[in-house]
C-alpha cells in the first residue's frame, strides 16, 4: 500500500494501528486479516475473511481499519464510508465522547497531544470520515467534519487545512479551462 500523501509520515495511521489498535487480537482473528491480505485481488474471498474476522473480533478497531481499507482502495467509497462511521462510535466509546461528532467540544480529549493515542484515532477517524464525504460529493458534510478536526485540535496536526484547500478548490479546474 503506499502511503497518503495527506499525512505526513510522522503521523502515519500505520503506527497508530501497530502501536495500539492491533493489539489483543486472537490467533484466528489475525489469520483472517492476513488471509484477506493475501487474497487482496479476490474481491470475494477477501471480504468472507474480513467478515469472518469481524464475527470473531466484533468492534475491533484493527478489523475496522482493515474493512475500511479495503472498502476504500477497491473504490467502494459507500461501504467505507459507513465503516467509517462505525469506526466513530467506537472511537467516541472508546475516548468517552458522545456518539455524535458534531457535539464533541475541544476540552472533551486531549486532542492536541501527540501522545494521546484514543484522542488521535478519533481525529484520524474523523479525517477519513469527511474526506470520503468529499469524495462522495457531500461537500457540507465534509467541511463541517475538517472544521470539527480544527475545532478540536488547532494546531492542526492531521492537516485538516490542506483537505479543506482541496474542499475549496473542487469544482474550480473546471471553471479555470
Amino acid at each position: 500500500m503506499t502511503a497518503n500523501p495527506a499525512v505526513p509520515v510522522d503521523m502515519n495511521p500505520e503506527w497508530l494501528e501497530r502501536a495500539c489498535l492491533g493489539g489483543h487480537l486472537p490467533e484466528p482473528v489475525e489469520q483472517h486479516l492476513h488471509l484477506a491480505g493475501i487474497n487482496y485481488q479476490y474481491d470475494a474471498l477477501a471480504e468472507s475473511h474480513l467478515f469472518q474476522a469481524q464475527a470473531l473480533a466484533p468492534g475491533h478497531a484493527a478489523v475496522l481499519i482493515a474493512l475500511y481499507r479495503f472498502y476504500f482502495y477497491k473504490g467502494r467509497l459507500s461501504d467505507a464510508l459507513a465503516v467509517a462511521e462505525r469506526c466513530l462510535v467506537k472511537a467516541a466509546r472508546d475516548n468517552q465522547l458522545t456518539e455524535d461528532w458534531r457535539c464533541v467540544r475541544r476540552g472533551d480529549a486531549e486532542f492536541s497531544s501527540y501522545d494521546a493515542i484514543l484522542p488521535r484515532f478519533y481525529l484520524f477517524t474523523l479525517k477519513g470520515y469527511a474526506y470520503l464525504q468529499m469524495r462522495l460529493g457531500r461537500l457540507e458534510q465534509s467541511h463541517a467534519a475538517l472544521m470539527k478536526m480544527l475545532e478540536l485540535d488547532p494546531s492542526d496536526k492531521l492537516n485538516a487545512a490542506v483537505l479543506l484547500n482541496v474542499l475549496a478548490r473542487h469544482g474550480r479546474e473546471d471553471e479555470d479551462e
